[in-house]
């Protein structure tokens, strides 16, 4: 019997979905700002960011040898893409404000963290009784 692999378990498409999550992240920021949202203003906004978003990716596969497809290592990788985000911020622009830190914080969480609930969620529910039984005890 062969198990439908679904899209968001695919290593390359959760990675590709918290890097267009981070992005989005810095164009609506930029946006709520009245700043530009050129491409390059928006990868400028996005890149360190996505320096944390990766080094969370590496993080976790480090430690865990596994991708973070879950909620729990998605964890880490938030945490990461924000502290690494906001170092590079306060040393390389020289820009920190608390209140920018607990908007980012919580807006990342919601995204990065909150992708994978619902597709955790959404993958649970579509499984059929005895796939999900299967599942949780393996």
């Amino acid at each position: 019997m062969t198990r439908r692999v679904t899209s968001w378990r695919n290593p390359a498409v959760a990675f590709l979905t918290d890097v267009v999550l981070v992005v989005a992240f810095a164009a609506i920021g930029r946006s709520s700002h009245d700043e530009s949202l050129t491409l390059a203003g928006v990868l400028a906004t996005a890149t360190p960011f996505l320096a944390g978003t990766a080094i969370g990716w590496l993080v976790v596969r480090a430690r865990r040898g596994a991708w973070p497809l879950e909620v729990g290592p998605g964890i880490t990788v938030w945490f990461s893409t924000v502290l690494v985000g906001m170092l590079l911020r306060a040393v390389v622009l020289r820009s920190f404000a608390w209140p920018f830190l607990a908007v980012a914080a919580t807006v990342l969480a919601v995204l990065l963290i909150g992708w994978r609930a619902l597709a955790s969620r959404a993958g649970t529910r579509s499984a059929r009784p005895g796939e999900r039984a299967q599942r949780h005890t393996t």
